[in-house]
Formats: structure tokens, sequence, C-alpha cells
């Protein structure tokens, strides 16, 4: 009755996963990627790119050893634009035949060109040279994922000024960096171009930023960078842009101040890449960015055999949230059960230093009412973090007087992304304090900061 049981449009994370689910139990599967390449935003502009510009410079900056050999250090003196590209290129054209490789395994097509619907079933392709075809589908995933919010008043030229999707591809590394947008993204770039000694300020219209993250642990952060020098301007939007007879973005602020610098990056928020999927005409609406609502156990949309998910649905927009959501959209559309979920996920943050959390804040903890003690390790207190040269980072966990439970994790520092698992584990298996105090950890590592925060706040636990 159809040409495929599934169609999914887009192969970033959520894409790639629900036509390899659905290939697996037997399903034909055609995936309709837009781009050049398949990978999606994730493997060309978001994910892959940003992290990789991140090892990059922190390897080639030498930022790991200046604990050691001083602030001048580097392991490169002049590090340009096209350092950063060439590694940036290769573990692209790596991703990139790996996917290949898998989709081509599970025998999945893939079709390249723009797709829009014509019915609820039913699905043109626009490739590059303007050929048009139409092919129908059982079910239907929509994991386009989504594009840099680009405001008509900021004036991006691909030369200075540039959005998020943008800057992996920058001609060369500028001495000064305004950054407008201070969410993940913003966060991220801010700090990697940090580590690279050029002068970077972060504006943000709010009064704090990543407010998800506990505030001890964003305090912690703030430290860090305005001990670094990032200029930091919360609390005042961006009221005007405009460039100087140099050239040079100037940006005035609402309470009058004024930022110039010689590049500019625009990264507050991302809307859906749904408006050219003439979505009208399979049923669906989107909100004002662009996103499509879904149940979210399901991953079903308004219309049941279509399925959407990724950054297009919005929250939490993580590679790895996403990659789940696309292989239980899978599932339910051909009528398997998936286990359910883990209760708790972990965020990371790939910021310099990096950022990563699981479980209750202290300040949702707090909200509950739930009786509650802290423990707090300094990664200069382990044997690891001596050898490493580390003079800062720190790991924060929350237990349950009552229970002994332990309710979150959260980590600023080196590795943080990596540390993380072990508490989500242990939340995951409803653990408690003891775990960590009767468990060995390797000796030296950074993980031993677990046995040093669990004991502190065992003691506190003691006394109360």
């Amino acid at each position: 009755m159809y040409d495929y049981d599934m169609i999914v449009i887009g192969s970033g994370p959520s894409g790639r996963r629900a036509a390899v689910q659905s290939a697996k139990i037997g399903k034909s599967v055609l995936v309709v990627e837009k781009g050049r390449r398949v990978g999606g935003v994730s493997v060309h502009t978001g994910t892959i790119p940003s992290k990789t510009l991140r090892e990059t410079v922190l390897n080639l900056s030498g930022w790991r050893e200046r604990g050691f050999y001083g602030r001048s250090y580097r392991v490169k003196q002049d590090i340009g634009a096209a350092d950063l590209m060439a590694r940036l290129h290769k573990t692209l054209d790596h991703e990139v035949e790996v996917l290949e490789h898998q989709f081509s395994r599970n025998a999945v097509r893939t079709a390249r060109g723009e797709a829009r619907f014509v019915s609820p079933h039913t699905i043109e392709i626009l490739a590059e040279g303007g050929e048009l075809s139409s092919v129908t589908a059982a079910h239907v995933l929509i994991a386009c994922g989504t594009r840099p919010f680009r405001p008509d008043y900021v004036p991006f030229n691909g030369t200075n000024v540039f959005d998020s999707d943008e800057i992996v591809e920058l001609p060369k590394l500028p001495r000064s960096l305004a950054v407008i947008g201070a969410g993940v993204i913003g966060v991220e770039y801010a700090t990697i171009f940090s580590a690279l000694d050029v002068a970077v300020t972060l504006i943000e219209p709010r009064p704090s930023f990543l407010d998800f993250i506990d505030k001890e642990l964003i305090e912690e952060f703030t430290h860090e960078l305005r001990d670094r020098n990032v200029a930091l301007r919360l609390g005042s939007a961006v009221s005007s842009i405009h460039l100087g007879n140099d050239g040079r973005p100037t940006c005035k602020l609402a309470d009058g101040r004024t930022v110039a610098s010689d590049m500019l990056l625009f990264a507050a928020g991302r809307v859906g890449a749904t408006d050219r999927l003439n979505l009208d005409a399979a049923g669906l609406k989107v909100d004002h960015r662009g996103r499509i609502a879904v149940d979210p156990k399901t991953l079903q949309t308004a219309v049941p055999h279509i399925y959407a998910a990724g950054d297009v649905i919005g929250f939490p927009s993580l590679a790895s949230t996403s990659m789940e959501q696309g292989r239980v959209a899978a599932c339910h559309a051909f009528g398997l059960e998936p286990p359910p979920p883990p209760e708790f996920f972990p965020y990371g943050i790939y910021s310099v230093p990096e950022i990563s959390t699981v479980g209750m804040t202290e300040e949702e903890v707090r909200k509950r009412e739930i009786p509650y003690e802290c423990g707090i390790a300094r990664f200069r207190e382990t044997s690891r973090g001596h050898i490493m040269g580390l003079n800062t980072g720190m790991m924060k966990m929350i237990f349950s007087v009552k229970t002994r439970r332990l309710l979150g994790v959260h980590i600023v520092g080196e590795g943080a992304t990596e540390l993380i698992h072990i508490g989500q584990a242990v939340l995951n298996l409803k653990g408690t304090i003891d775990y960590f105090i009767e468990n060995t950890f390797n000796y030296p590592t950074l993980a031993e900061a677990y046995k040093i925060a669990g004991l502190d706040a065992w003691n506190r636990m003691v006394r109360a």
C-alpha cells in the first residue's frame, strides 16, 4: 500500500536512531536529508563541531597544563583558524563515514533533497538539481532539528557577525568577541574562545544564566569566568547593533553601555526548521518557535501516524535524549513496547570548564521540603587533581537525611561530563550515601571526589 514503512525527515541523532531501529525489526526505511551529507545539525554545525573545536583549543593552547606552567604556556604559539578547521573537518568526515556505513549495513535508504508534505502519508522530495519525486509511508518521523534564530536587528554578514551555525567555519580568530545569549551554546563558545586568550564579553538580558543548573555550581563557574577576565553583562538587553567605519560590530545595551568587539556571535535561541515542510498538508501546527507538540511518552503528534523527535520538539534538546526519543518513536510506531526510560538522565555543558548535572538541584530539594544534606569535594583535594595541575573544579552531592538516598550530583571542572555517569547510575538504582563511603575507587582518580563528597555529607548528617 505504501512505498515505505517509515520515512524519516532528517538524519540527526533522533532521525538516525529511529531509522536504524525500524530497519532492525525488518521495516523498510527512507531517510530524507536536505544537507550535502547525512548527519544533520549535530554532525555538521552543532554538537560534534563545537566539541571538536573545544578539544582542539584545549590541546593547542596548552590549557590543561597551565596549572603547572603558568597562564602564558602554549603548545602552539600562533594558533589560527586553519589549525582549528583541520581537526574539525577530519572529525566530521569520520562521523559521516560511520553513519553512512551504519545506514548501509542496516539497509536504510537515503534521499538527498528537501522534504515537504503533500498529504499525511505522502512526502514530496525536491532534489538539488530541481527534480521532484514523491514517496508514501505508513509512518513518518519529523526529525528536522532546528536552526539559529536570526532577528532582523542583527547585521549577519558571515565575516565578523555570525550565528551559532556559521561560527564553526570562522575565517580567522578575533582579538575580541562579544557573545549575545548566555544559554548553553553561548556559554560554550564564550569559554572556548576565552581559552584562546580572546577577550570575551558575554551579554544576557536576564539577570542570571543557566538557571536549570544548581546555583552554587553557577557561582563557582561565574567566579572562574571573572578570574579569566570574561566580562559578564547580565540583566541588560541589546537595543541595537551597528557596524562602524572600520567594520567592527558595536552593541548598544539597554542600560546605556556599549560593547565593541572584532567579532560578534549571536546565540540567543534556535527555531524549529519546520517552515518548509508544508505541515498544514499533514494536519499539523507549530508554536511561535517552529516546534511541534508531541505526546512525551509515544512521541506522536496530533496526527497519530506522524511522530516528531529531537530538537524540533523542544526541551531538553540534547543529542543523548534525542537518540532515545527516535528509538521510542520507532518502537511505538511498529507495536513494540520499549522499556520505560530511566528516571534521571544527565545534562552536559561542554564549556571550559565542563559542567554536568543529574538529579535534583539544591533549589528543587528545598522546594519539595525534603530534609537533605550536601557534600562538597574540590578537585584540588584529590591526588589526581594535583597530578593534573587542577586549581579549580568541584563536585556537589545531595542526599536525603531521612532515607540516605542520593538526590543529585552536580560537577563543574575537568572531566565533568564523564564523571557524572557514576552518579547517574547510583541515582537510577536508588542508591544511598553508603555506596560512596564503603566502595573503593581507583587511586589516583578524579572519581575519588565521589568518596570525598560522600564523607563530607556523612559527617554533617551524623552530627545532625
